[in-house]
């Protein structure tokens, strides 16, 4: 098969139903069969490619993007199918899994100081884009990101969910492009969801962090740093706190059922879950899963199976 023909296919991912009996409906998508095993390839083929069709962006040249995983893994397959240059700029510390992957996909890393966190490397990725003229896809605060979501995830769900309607939507937020861009391709079908937060109690006072595999155990989730995640694009906002413990007891569990995921997915479905006893929410639940667990193998979550 040719590089043509892979990049051009589109295949959705499952949504399957993961609820437990006597609650309602929760829907789960399958993000972790992307190709690059996240939902961020969504995000990454929709910004390389538009940039490449507006003329921002060429094959053979430089792309860099601050990330502490699954998005500049998700870049740099991108590029190496688009041909294209690429850099990860990572904080010291993300588990070493993440730069296995970068570079078996032919991409480059730069590491920052860990007590600087996710900020310290979005700062270097200006600093390289200035001195190398390099394109920054600019992941937290990229309308395309939520875009991404809005067009493509949101209207896949509509097509699989029965009955085609959603009740709420649930989601952990890094960049919070997922929840931004379901809840509003979900509007745009005329569903009225109620958006849901699903915060791990390990955050509650970080700022400052993507996915600080190295400070706390539920990578992926962060707050208040995304400038796409605004409250008040998101009305009758629900948060849900998730102790970080319970959010991995989940994961495991989806593991010996059979789902190949990361922490954030535990987080997801345990808030789906306590926000459908606590809301009363009367309809189909949907979240993500959003991410595959090899990615993980040397992280706490894993030490049980050591």
């Amino acid at each position: 098969m040719s590089i043509q023909a892979y990049m051009g296919r589109n295949s959705p991912t499952p949504l399957v139903p993961v609820s437990t009996a006597g609650s309602p409906q929760i829907w789960a998508k399958l993000e972790f069969l992307n190709p690059s095993g996240s939902t961020k390839d969504r995000i990454a083929r929709f910004i390389l490619e538009k940039a490449m069709r507006q003329g921002q962006l060429k094959a053979g040249e430089h792309v860099v993007e601050a990330s502490s995983g699954s998005t500049s893994i998700a870049m740099a397959l991108v590029c190496a199918q688009l041909g294209l240059r690429f850099t990860a700029v990572l904080p010291e510390g993300v588990s070493s899994e993440r730069g296995l992957i970068i570079r078996a996909y032919g991409g480059e890393l730069r590491f920052t100081p860990r007590e600087l966190g996710i900020r310290g490397a979005i700062a270097e990725t200006e600093r390289i884009a200035a001195t190398e003229q390099a394109f920054l896809p600019r992941q937290f605060s990229n309308p395309d990101n939520a875009l991404a979501h809005r067009m493509g995830t949101a209207r896949e769900i509509l097509d699989q969910i029965p009955g085609g309607t959603v009740a709420a939507v649930v989601s952990g937020v890094g960049t919070g492009g997922t929840l931004v861009g379901l809840y509003q391709g979900f509007c745009d079908a005329g569903c009225s969801p109620i958006p849901i937060l699903a915060k791990p109690v390990t955050f509650e006072n970080i700022s400052d962090v993507e996915c600080s595999s190295f400070s706390a155990r539920i990578p992926g989730v962060a707050d208040n740093l995304s400038t796409i995640f605004r409250e008040e694009e998101l009305p009758n906002l629900a948060t849900i706190d998730v102790e970080d413990s319970e959010a991995i007891a989940v994961t495991h569990q989806l593991m010996r059922q059979g789902f190949p995921v990361g922490p954030s997915s535990g987080l997801n479905l345990r808030a789906a879950a306590i926000a459908a006893d606590r809301l009363k929410i009367n309809g189909p639940i949907v979240t993500v899963f959003a991410d595959r667990m090899e990615r993980y193998f040397t992280t706490e979550m894993f030490a049980p199976f050591r």
